[in-house]
C-alpha cells in the first residue's frame, strides 16, 4: 500500500504508537467534511424552497411505493409528530399527497406526486454533489472510495449501501 501524500508533499507514515492520534485526527477531519457537505446541501435545499428536513423526508419516500407516515418516521428516526409537520409542508408544496391505503382503507399513505418526483430528483442531485472532492485525482478518488467503503462496512446502516 502506498502511503498518502500530505499537502506539504511528505509521505504520511503512521507508527504504531501514533495510530490513535492519527485515527482521532482523521475522525475530526471527517466530521469537518460532513459539516461542510451538510452546509452546502442545506443552502441548496433552501434554494429549492425546502427545509433540510423536508428535503430528506422527500428523499426517503419511494415514488413507486406509497408509505404510511409512521414508516417514514422510522426511516428518518424521528417522532411521528415531527413527520406530520414535514408531510404537511410537502403536501402544501404539492410534492406528496395523503391517500387511503388500497390494502386498508382505514389507513393513509404518502404518495409522491409528479412534481414531487421531479423535486426528488433535484434533491438527489444535491445529496450527490461532489464539489468537495473536485481537487482529487481519479486515483485519489478511487482510493478514498475504497477506504470509505471499508470503514462504512463496519457499522453503516443498510440504507448507506443504496444511497
Amino acid at each position: 500500500m502506498t502511503l498518502p501524500t500530505r499537502p506539504d508533499g511528505e509521505r504520511a507514515a503512521v507508527a504504531d504508537g501514533e495510530r490513535s492520534a492519527v485515527a482521532g485526527d482523521t475522525v475530526r477531519r471527517l466530521m469537518h467534511i460532513a459539516r461542510a457537505m451538510r452546509h452546502h446541501q442545506d443552502v441548496e435545499f433552501g434554494e429549492l424552497g425546502l427545509t433540510p428536513a423536508a428535503a430528506r423526508a422527500l428523499h426517503e419516500l419511494d415514488p413507486d411505493r406509497p408509505l404510511p407516515a409512521r414508516d417514514l418516521a422510522e426511516q428518518l428516526r424521528c417522532d411521528r409528530s415531527n413527520v406530520t409537520a414535514l408531510v404537511d409542508k410537502l403536501e402544501q408544496a404539492g410534492l406528496v399527497e395523503r391517500r387511503a391505503d388500497p390494502a386498508d382503507r382505514r389507513q393513509r399513505v404518502l404518495v409522491v406526486t409528479d412534481a414531487g418526483r421531479r423535486m426528488r430528483q433535484r434533491v438527489h442531485g444535491v445529496l450527490s454533489d461532489s464539489r468537495l472532492l473536485a481537487g482529487l485525482t481519479a486515483e485519489e478518488l478511487a482510493a478514498l472510495r475504497e477506504l470509505v467503503w471499508k470503514v462504512s462496512d463496519g457499522g453503516c446502516p443498510e440504507s448507506c449501501a443504496t444511497d
